[in-house]
């Protein structure tokens, strides 16, 4: 038994790590430096993105005109570019806080492998000092005070081994979580360069939006004026048709079916602002073509990342703006959750995610947009009952996500966003 203990000692003693060995140039000093400066950069060149927000905020309460929506999408092409700015800044950051991590394992690694050492030394003298046992050591030896020393030399060195071997686990669980750590960063610097190749094309897809506009125009504020009159018409007619199949919908909500109202059964898909309500809001009675706001809006810069409010399937994705080009959703993205709540993501820039995907609570599905019936970059929220909803054929905007609505704020999670 003891020997099958000393064997099981030195197998943990010998645990390695296969880690790259690379000797990095920078100094640990000028590594944090320099991750300090890019953080310093990152924070200056969001602070742009905010003021370049207020600004398209302001524009955005202006009377409609043509010169207010070619200066929207200027700023968002502007605000893109600094997005753009910014992920590129931050992959930089990233991989200099991996090279940083990478020092810290190679210490580790060093440390783990003198405390190796050590405990092999450890057990050799325990194995010599204490091959025959107390009894040996104390008739082998001409006095008794003699054994007594040598059996507290043996006490010492199991002790010892015993403070070493604590160390060697600490040292592991350091390792282990180091290496976490470096997973965690090398995902992030996938997901920023994912945003860069995605914003690169929304600021293509923006400037063809502003060459159309210009076309559709002639540039002039007579040919708009008429444009936004016959969209104001369809806008009244699409939301009409939909609150009519949605109030029926709703009154075949069964709450049974569904988890109980409180916080954090779902999460924000962003952070933003909460620029409207649900339900019967002002907007929704003086500036919405509808009566009712089937969910809530969440103001943010064109091109943030959208994440899945919960786990679940992606049951639908579309573009409305083929059919009522500015008259619904736009860009959306459907997703069935287990629990029978249904999400919508609406008026998005771009969708990264299809049908038939399962996506997990947090995960990147999309980029804030202004498609479909937006005065603004936002991300418009409706949740379903699972049971309520369909994909239906409408007369006026193609395949429309329909179904009975609840209020999106009673399942989100309590905090401001």
């Amino acid at each position: 038994m003891k020997f099958f203990k000393i064997a099981l000692l030195l197998l943990l003693a010998s645990r390695f790590y296969t880690l790259d060995s690379r000797a990095l140039a920078a100094t640990p000093e000028e590594l944090r430096q320099a991750i300090e400066e890019k953080a310093q950069r990152l924070q200056e060149v969001n602070e742009q993105i905010q003021a370049t927000q207020k600004q398209l905020n302001t524009v955005q309460q202006q009377k409609s005109s043509l010169q207010k929506e070619l200066k929207s999408i200027d700023y968002s092409i502007n605000q893109l570019n600094l997005g753009i700015k910014s992920s590129q800044i931050n992959v930089e950051k990233l991989n200099l806080e991996l090279q940083e991590v990478q020092n810290d394992i190679n210490e580790i690694r060093s440390s783990v492998s003198n405390k190796r050492l050590a405990i092999i030394k450890l057990l050799r003298a325990l194995y010599e000092n204490d091959r025959g046992g107390l009894l040996v050591s104390l008739l082998k030896n001409q006095s008794l005070a003699a054994g007594l020393l040598e059996s507290e030399s043996i006490a010492n060195l199991n002790s010892g081994l015993s403070i070493e071997l604590e160390n060697l686990k600490s040292l592991n669980q350091q390792l282990d979580q180091k290496f976490q750590i470096t997973s965690d960063k090398k995902g992030r610097v996938e997901t920023e360069n994912k945003n860069l190749k995605n914003r690169r094309e929304i600021v293509g897809e923006q400037k063809s939006e502003r060459q159309n506009l210009l076309s559709q125009t002639k540039n002039t504020e007579k040919a708009f004026a008429s444009l936004m009159d016959n969209l104001e018409k369809r806008q009244a007619e699409i939301s009409a048709e939909v609150e009519a199949i949605e109030k029926e919908l709703r009154s075949k909500i069964d709450p049974s079916l569904l988890p109980i109202p409180r916080p954090g059964v779902l999460s924000w898909p962003l952070t933003g602002i909460l620029s409207q309500g649900y339900g019967n809001t002002e907007f929704a009675k003086n500036g919405y073509r509808g009566k009712f706001h089937n969910g809530i809006d969440i103001a943010a810069p064109l091109g943030t990342e959208i994440a899945a409010a919960e786990n679940g399937k992606v049951v639908a994705t579309g573009d409305q703006d083929q059919y009522c080009r500015r008259g619904a959703y736009g860009k959306f993205i459907v997703i069935e959750h287990e629990n029978n709540l249904t999400t919508l993501y609406a008026h998005l820039s771009r969708i990264v995610v299809q049908k038939g995907d399962v996506v997990s609570r947090g995960q990147l599905i999309g980029y804030v947009g202004r498609t479909g019936y937006a005065t603004g970059p936002h991300l418009h929220l409706t949740v379903y009952a699972s049971p309520t909803f369909y994909m239906g054929a409408s007369r006026t905007c193609g395949t429309m996500p329909l179904g009975g609505y609840l209020n999106p704020i009673d399942y989100l999670e309590s905090r401001k966003i």
